[in-house]
């Protein structure tokens, strides 16, 4: 039997639609644009549309993401089709349908029990089990009167769930005051169950307008399992993922040099290229500061500035600071090359702060931080690049007054100056550099002077197969340097210079062939090569070292022709370096499933110019050993071996295992061991304390594998298995030789479904009686907000496989501006 059927043409008299908008509405602005859409025709794109706006790179932390939906723009014409049990009216005037009904105009779908559709009024009355459905999102409530033409209207005690942040709430009164404005009267929204919420945000009335792109909340109460935990009279937050104005949520922490820390950011949206981050921070043992950010993207140019500031600090005595900037540029210069240059200065107020504020100095090696200031002029033609460039870098040095725990301050470049081309021809390939540098030092008792290098090779790479498969290069290189010093050297010069040629061939080949190996169809590749250098002895021992050190001896540096880094330094090597690497790839996916290498090195000749100037006699050097391998499901295995022959016994070796059987399930060790120096182990992992983690671990698991099979979408929804779940998170670094824990990070994150809780303690030594320990603690709101503490980067830069419990989830709108 066959359903009534209707499709009713819009009154004549209705206004003129609007021009197409674009929003990407949030929470209750969804309830708004789904009901829009049956206003709306199907969704178009415009002819054209202006490009984005530059903006810095990431939002603020917890900016709002919400799907996007695109409205065109009104069509008089457009029909209202209703479907349902029982349909009757008066034509043009009134059209009633009882029973089942379906509503569609446009991209709006609403079922109820009963519709009335006045057509003059363009009104449409919908009661009894009101749904309307969208892109995921549903809408419920017992009654709903919406006029079409004007949008406005009212939904009467609505409830709603968001597909995309997976939470939704109720309210007494949802009422449509135009096309892009409502209000939602007592209006609350979780991610939790309804009948007994762990957490809940509730409000008197919210007010929605999205061509302002601007929501605010009056009478807003957080609530956490009962316990308000923030509140505010009046709260506005922005509709979209664009940046707005506001305080973002409180950071706390605990640490053993400052005591508890509380610190509370304000986001400043200045320009859309331009933003700031304003923190007032507060700590127990040190008394008050702030921080700030600013941040900017401008066509030819982009960088951060980051300052700190504690006056008075009741620890120190003595006030506190820190600057961290870096800015790069580039601007064209012609069609033949462009400027480009880049400033980062690191500087703070004393040789303590990196202790004592171990996470406010960005940098690698905390105790220098560098001035430096470049320029470079590329220019391009078909045969190459020319760079010309220009440099000055300085250091601070944080020092300790132990003079064993003292470190060695780099030379400063007081400028260096230089001209650099790389490019090929006929077949011939060269590069070449000229520089200038002036160097210094804060230690007056080390030598300072200036030095004018050039460096330069010809290389001619032969083909015998006519093939890569075997390629031949010959080379010839010199390394000149004329030096300009302050203090007279050790034969009373304060002038010398110098001029080392080298020459090399270069030899390479690849082999492949096509077998089975491990279960799988494997290409093993053979590829042997060989590399002849001569380099005569040149006395180097009284002239200046401003930038040269000793390479490390890996498989990288084994194949170079001088073993030291930097300029000053040139070792008369006359040796033949041998070695051999075979893979096996997994001809269906490329990867590599093993890889097993060794290399050495022949001296011709002794070696006079060393790190240490004792010569080097061993006509063998240390042989290297390398394999790595996945072979075993889950497991990845990988090491290097650094092996003397002379004593027998290995003099370096780096170690590594990895166990990851799926998401949230990884155990990673190394070791590392240098002979007369260091013995580490470090051990870091993510795994699951209890079966609802196991399961949900192995939930996400079948899932990744599904989607990579594209059988279902890559992103995956938080399911409700993983309530309850524990997991431990750390890693732990022991120093054998010292027999203590240098560094650690120990963990635990609690999974309730609705809410994650994470508490993640670290200790990192700064010394050999001396560590920073601090406590970080965050519990995350699942689709709302993170509070407290963000240990999350701390986890991914020091836990390898580590992955976020809910790494698909988009947090909604948290920036919260009190007017």
């Amino acid at each position: 039997m066959l359903r009534p059927h209707a499709v009713l043409a819009p009154h004549r008299d209705r206004r003129h639609a609007s021009a197409p908008r674009r929003w990407r509405p949030v929470a209750f602005a969804a309830l708004i644009a789904c009901v829009d859409a049956g206003a709306q025709s199907a969704p178009t794109a415009p002819a054209s549309e202006p490009a984005a706006a530059s903006t810095p790179a990431e939002r603020p932390s917890g900016a709002s993401v919400a799907p996007t939906l695109r409205s065109g723009a009104r069509d008089a014409g457009l029909p209202v089709v209703i479907e349902a049990d029982r349909l009757y009216g008066t034509p043009d005037l009134e059209s009633v349908a009882e029973g089942h009904v379906e509503m569609r105009r446009g991209l709006l779908k609403l079922k109820a029990d009963r519709v009335a559709y006045r057509q003059p009024e363009d009104l449409v009355r919908a009661s009894g089990s009101v749904v309307i459905e969208s892109q995921g999102n549903v809408f419920r409530g017992p009654e709903l009167a919406l006029n079409l033409t004007r949008f406005e209207g009212y939904f009467v005690e609505p409830t709603y769930f968001f597909s995309r942040m997976q939470a939704g709430g109720h309210a007494e009164r949802f009422n449509f005051l135009g096309e892009n404005r409502g209000e939602a009267i007592r209006a609350t929204y979780t991610s939790c169950p309804a009948e007994d919420p762990a957490w809940i945000l509730s409000t008197d009335k919210v007010t929605l307008d999205i061509d302002a792109n601007e929501g605010r909340a009056e009478g807003g109460v957080l609530r956490f399992m009962g316990v308000p935990i923030l509140a505010a009279p009046v709260l506005s937050f922005p509709l979209t993922d664009e940046r707005k104005s506001g305080w973002l949520p409180p950071n706390v922490g605990v640490d053993n040099k400052s005591g508890f820390e509380l610190a509370v950011p304000y986001y400043w949206n200045i320009a859309p290229n331009r933003d700031a981050t304003i923190t007032p921070t507060v700590m127990t043992r040190r008394g008050f500061g702030a921080a700030g950010e600013f941040r900017f993207l401008e066509p030819g140019a982009r960088g951060t500035v980051q300052v700190f500031g504690l006056p008075n600090d009741r620890e120190a005595n003595r006030d506190r600071w820190s600057l961290n900037l870096d800015q790069r540029g580039e601007w064209q210069a012609g069609p033949a090359g462009e400027i480009g240059y880049a400033w980062m200065q690191q500087r703070a107020s004393d040789k303590d702060y990196w202790k004592d504020f171990s996470e406010g100095l960005p940098s690698l090696t905390p105790r220098l931080l560098p001035t430096d200031a470049s320029a470079v002029r590329r220019f391009r033609t078909d045969w190459g690049e020319t760079q010309a460039y220009a440099r000055v870098q300085r250091w601070q040095v944080l020092q300790e007054t132990d003079l064993s725990a003292r470190i060695v301050a780099p030379y400063e470049r007081e400028p260096q100056v230089g001209l650099r081309q790389i490019g090929s021809a006929g077949g011939l390939e060269w590069r070449w550099e000229t520089e200038a540098n002036r160097f210094r030092n804060e230690d007056t008792s080390l030598q300072q002077g200036s030095r004018v290098h050039a460096l330069g090779s010809l290389a001619y790479p032969l083909y015998p197969l006519g093939t890569p498969s075997w390629v031949v290069t010959p080379r010839a290189s010199f390394n000149a340097a004329a030096y300009d010093v302050d203090q007279p050297m050790a034969d009373g010069r304060t002038r010398a210079s110098r001029f080392i040629p080298t020459v090399s061939l270069d030899s390479r080949w690849v082999f492949e062939r096509e077998t089975s190996a491990f279960g799988r169809q494997i290409t093993q590749t053979l590829e042997p090569r060989l590399l002849y250098v001569n380099t005569p002895y040149r006395s180097q021992s009284i002239l200046p070292n401003f930038d040269a050190a000793a390479n490390d001896y890996n498989f990288t540096s084994v194949f170079a022709e001088n073993p030291f880094s930097g300029v000053d330094r040139v070792a008369d090597v006359h040796q033949i370096t041998a070695g051999v690497t075979t893979r096996y790839l997994d001809r269906e996916t490329g990867a590599e499933a093993l890889r097993l290498g060794i290399a050495q090195r022949l001296l011709l000749r002794d070696q006079r110019v060393t790190p240490d100037d004792e010569p080097i006699t061993q006509r063998w050097s240390d042989l290297l050993l390398l394999g790595a391998t996945n072979v075993v499901p889950n497991w990845w295995l990988d090491g290097t071996l650094q092996y003397n022959s002379e004593i027998n016994r290995s003099v370096r070796s780096v170690l590594g295992a990895r166990y990851s059987p799926g998401p949230l399930r990884t155990i990673n060790a190394s070791y590392r061991f240098t002979r007369d120096s260091t013995e580490q182990i470090e051990v870091g992992w993510q795994w699951p304390l209890n079966a609802e983690g196991r399961q949900y671990a192995s939930e996400l698991l079948a899932r990744d594998q599904a989607a990579r099979d594209g059988s279902v979408p890559a992103r995956i929804t938080p399911s409700a298995n993983c309530a309850g779940a524990w997991y431990t998170v750390g890693r732990v670094n022991f120093s054998k030789r010292d027999s203590r824990i240098t560094d650690a990070l120990v963990g635990f994150e609690y999974d309730a479904g609705c809410w994650i809780g994470r508490i993640v303690a670290e200790r990192l030594s700064t010394g050999r009686s001396e560590a920073t320990t601090r406590l970080m603690f965050q519990l995350e709101l699942v689709g709302l907000s993170r509070l407290g503490s963000n240990p999350l980067s701390t986890l991914r830069d020091n836990i390898p496989g580590y992955r976020l419990l809910r790494d698909d989830a988009a947090p909604a709108a948290s920036s919260l501006t009190l007017p």
